[in-house]
């Protein structure tokens, strides 16, 4: 099972390992997609976790019990294929690759697997075609 979730970080905890005790306390891999961390500020995170769901469920009670606010990454991105025009604008501000034109035929390729919904797109994109599902 995966899970997004967005991790944000009172001043006081953000010295803490959290992703190590994820591994070691919980067994769940966690994939950083995002991080915004500094000494004495608020830190924000965004993980995708992974493993068994009862386990992930435990992590995230414990994680909300240290007091780390915890918000699931439900959203998506979503690209209108009626409006895509295939310009490819918004495959130069992905930073993973999940935008990108067809070496052949120049069409845009959106591979989910790969988004972490970081929301650069959108405002790139001219027709307003690349939006989430809020």
């Amino acid at each position: 099972m995966r899970k997004r979730v967005i991790l944000t970080f009172p001043p006081a905890i953000v010295h803490m390992p959290v992703t190590y005790r994820l591994a070691k306390d919980f067994n769940i891999a966690s994939n950083i997609l995002r991080a915004q961390v500094a000494p004495d500020e608020v830190g924000k995170l965004v993980l995708e976790l992974s493993g068994d769901i009862d386990q992930i469920e435990a992590a995230i009670t414990w994680m909300r019990d240290q007091g780390i606010d915890v918000s699931l990454l439900g959203h998506e991105i979503v690209i209108d294929e009626n409006l895509c025009v295939h310009c490819g604008l918004c495959t130069g501000v992905c930073p993973t690759g999940a935008l990108a034109l067809h070496a052949e035929t120049f069409l845009l390729q959106f591979r989910r697997s790969r988004c972490i919904v970081c929301e650069q797109c959108v405002p790139v994109c001219p027709v307003a075609a690349i939006s989430t599902n809020l």
